[in-house]
């Protein structure tokens, strides 16, 4: 298996959980293969001939990491006629009362939703039995996501951010993610959208919950709502994961990971 972005949150992740599952790792730095490099990093996913290609490096408010660095990936596993498992997010949707399965259409409202539904597309057209994950929002233990250390910041008194009680995720351990990835990448006979991640819950409650587990006072966490903020973002954002489940690639409650008493 090679993985680009293996240094990134949810790679440390799938770098221990690959190797527990037995598989043979490639992870080349950046600066042995940036995914902006076209003939670069095509030559390089050559020359290892890995039986599977994870593609994870990404950077958030970069078009073209997200795009062209799909693209380029992309290129190298179909030349090197590896699985391509691709991992996207569910920011491609907009956001809705109900669930999203891998059937519905894609329909971002930000940038970053708009690019990760390219690169999507692109992983697809150049490699048509490419898988495509989409995980939701992260958090982890031995290390903490934004999404934690937000909540960190505002116990120390370093924030003044509030945590809205109407914006719904399907958030997931970065580990069971990681787990899941290593599962389905070994079935080659998958291909295109999958969803993984844990059940719904919303971002006051998962921040309450990390305050909790942290050592503060959950209740004390200051709330609001996306209308009260005057964002532009999903609000009931919930994925239909049974596809993934059925696959042995669940994701806990976050209840279970943290073991909190509530």
């Amino acid at each position: 298996m090679l993985v680009t972005g293996a240094t990134g949150f949810l790679g440390r992740h799938l770098m221990i959980a690959s190797e527990r599952n037995g598989w043979e790792l490639v992870a080349p730095s950046s600066a042995i293969m940036n995914v902006l490099g076209r003939e670069r990093t095509i030559s390089e996913i050559r020359e290892w001939k890995p039986n599977v290609v994870v593609h994870l490096a990404y950077k958030r408010n970069d078009r073209r990491t997200i795009v062209e660095g799909t693209s380029n990936v992309a290129e190298g596993a179909q030349a090197a006629r590896a699985h391509l498992v691709h991992v996207s997010t569910d920011m491609v949707f907009r956001g809705r009362p109900i669930t999203y399965s891998e059937s519905d259409h894609p329909s971002p409202i930000d940038n970053y939703g708009r690019w990760k539904v390219e690169s999507e597309q692109i992983a697809a057209s150049i490699v048509p039995s490419a898988l495509i994950i989409r995980p939701s929002m992260l958090y982890g233990t031995d290390r903490l996501a934004k999404c934690q250390t937000d909540v960190e910041a505002v116990c120390e008194g370093r924030s003044t951010m509030a945590f809205f009680k109407d914006e719904i995720r399907c958030a997931a351990f970065a580990g069971d993610v990681a787990s899941a990835i290593s599962t389905l990448a070994s079935h080659t006979h998958l291909s295109g959208p999958i969803h993984v991640g844990g059940p719904p819950i919303s971002r006051a409650d998962l921040a309450c919950h990390v305050a909790d587990w942290l050592g503060y006072d959950g209740y004390s966490i200051p709330l609001t709502t996306l209308a009260e903020s005057g964002q532009t973002r999903p609000g009931v954002l919930m994925l239909d994961t049974r596809l993934a489940e059925s696959h042995d690639a669940g994701c806990r409650p976050i209840q279970e990971v943290l073991r909190l008493r509530h």
